[in-house]
């Protein structure tokens, strides 16, 4: 169980570090006969770090409750 708890601590870090992914997708502008025109099209996924703050406290929780074997 300590195990998810540093997994779940690790993953807040990242969160809370990391608040923006980027990724890209194509998407087809135009079709002409047998001619496909593409464009890559950003999309941005965000969310606040006190989405890690609560993950890390999680994280905690779950290492403190855990047994001390």
């Amino acid at each position: 169980m300590k195990k998810v708890g540093y997994v779940l601590i690790l993953a807040g870090l990242l969160l809370t570090i990391f608040t923006t992914v980027t990724f890209f997708s194509r998407e087809r502008v135009a079709k002409i006969g047998d001619i496909n025109i593409t464009a890559n099209k950003k999309h941005n996924l965000k969310w606040s770090p006190l989405i890690g703050i609560a993950v890390i406290a999680v994280g905690g929780i779950v290492i403190w409750q855990s047994p001390k074997n």
